[in-house]
């Protein structure tokens, strides 16, 4: 019996993909997507589970899926991914509204789970093995029709002390590089102008193969394709050999963005966390990066109030900030996540390091203004990504600005754009922390 079936996806781009993937295994099966959770026979949950806050954002949407089950609008609900995969017992116990769950291992298995729940009134709980769970399968996209992703990997093998990653998605398995290449063909001829590869750790992809870094040649494949841009998301510091700088720097279609998350810069708090880098390696990095990619725009990451960090180590970081005037940079406050090396170690209070967190933002923020106001003048090739009626501009994206996490350029038009063109505008102002301009 075909059934109308919600999604929604929460946390990461990596769970996006997993999401798309259950969609299109389930409208395979004969059932329709519903656009909404009122009026549907099942709502999906895909959680994140990275951080506690990620898992109180689900529990918040499950409630309210609850509210119009209790209403009578929506049958059943389902909550698959990593909150899943890593709290199973207690979403079982003390979400009685939700009637079954999947793990990372299981998302192949969202269709019998939705005859489970829908057909026998059993509450499935689906916790496949992690370390070998399909990667690959066809994909409903939920993005806009211009830009789409490519994960090349899942797991990771880093085991950074702060991070609960390898226990919810298991250890780092590349994906064959024909298989990619296929999947990506697919997007191309779907009209796909912007390829964003991700993985929680793209630099190591091959190692786990045949011993070597095979990231460069699998992006000169994809450079063969016809996509306008390819973004790269993420990037392990120490794993970034000479061939990719090289190919990075000589292929077009590859953006000179790059998303290198350092977390922090102090070599004891790097140390202490499991990072194989130091202050020095990354300062060298990105001095051999910025030499020879021209135009780069560094994305990173960083938590304060790590273990290790005091009134100094805060205060290096945020000296190593406007040093390296790192183009785009988000700052979390440290979360001491069970099971983690870093929970059980010596750590500010999260009152603490939630107010370092906004010292460090609030630097950023400076870097960012100095930033716009050095680029007011040039022409960028923006993607047009929509218009606001209210601001009466339209708005897109540069190469220096990821969806969903870097922003918009706003800009006037004498010649309408539509969703999805390439436009050419000129830099002209700044508007609430983000660019303006003019088509030219």
């Amino acid at each position: 019996m075909p059934y109308k079936v919600y999604f929604l996806s929460l946390g990461c781009a990596k769970n996006q993909v997993n999401c798309e993937q259950m969609m299109s295994l389930v409208q395979a099966a004969g059932h329709e997507i519903a656009p909404s959770p009122a009026g549907a026979d099942a709502a999906v949950v895909n959680t994140c589970g990275f951080l506690a806050s990620a898992c109180e954002e689900a529990i918040d949407h499950i409630l309210e899926l609850a509210e119009l089950k209790q209403a009578g609008s929506l049958k059943k609900i389902l909550v698959t991914g990593c909150m899943a995969q890593r709290y199973k017992k207690d979403v079982l116990e003390e979400l009685p509204e939700i009637d079954g769950i999947l793990g990372t291992g299981s998302y192949g298995d969202i269709v019998r789970a939705i005859s489970e729940v829908m057909e026998t009134g059993l509450r499935p709980c689906h916790l496949g093995n992690i370390h070998t769970a399909p990667q690959n399968g066809p994909r409903i996209l939920s993005t806009p029709l211009w830009y789409a992703y490519l994960r090349i990997a899942e797991g990771c093998d880093n085991h950074c002390a702060y991070c609960v990653i390898p226990s919810l998605r298991g250890r780092y398995r590349s994906r064959p590089m024909a298989e990619l290449l296929d999947e990506a063909a697919e997007l191309s001829s779907a009209g796909v102008k912007e390829l964003l590869v991700i993985a929680q750790d793209i630099t190591r992809y091959g190692t786990d193969l045949n011993g070597e870094h095979q990231l460069a040649a699998l992006l000169r494949e994809l450079a063969g394709l016809d996509f306008h841009w390819i973004r790269l998301h993420y990037l392990y510091p120490d794993e970034i050999t000479e061939e990719l700088i090289d190919t990075i720097a000589t292929e077009p279609k590859i953006l000179p963005y790059l998303d290198i998350p350092i977390q922090h810069c102090n070599d004891g708090i790097l140390k202490a966390m499991n990072r194989r880098d130091t202050k020095e390696s990354i300062r060298a990095l990105f001095r051999t990066l910025r030499r020879r990619i021209p135009g780069l725009v560094l994305r990173t990451s960083l938590i304060a109030g790590l273990p290790g960090e005091g009134e100094a180590e805060f205060g290096e970081l945020c000296e190593f900030l406007r040093e390296q005037k790192i183009e785009r940079a988000g700052v979390f406050p440290f979360s001491p996540e069970d099971g983690t090396r870093a929970a059980k170690m010596e750590h500010v209070d999260a009152e603490e390091a939630a107010r370092r967190a906004e010292i460090a933002v609030d630097v950023q923020s400076d870097v960012i203004d100095a930033y716009n106001e050095s680029i007011l003048g040039e022409e960028r090739e923006v993607l047009c990504e929509g218009f606001d009626g209210q601001a009466q501009l339209f708005y897109g994206r540069s190469y220096a600005e990821s969806p969903e996490i870097d922003g918009r350029i706003w800009f006037s038009a004498g010649e309408e754009p539509e969703p999805g063109d390439f436009v050419t505008v000129r830099l002209t102002g700044v508007m609430d922390g983000e660019l303006t301009g003019e088509r030219v």
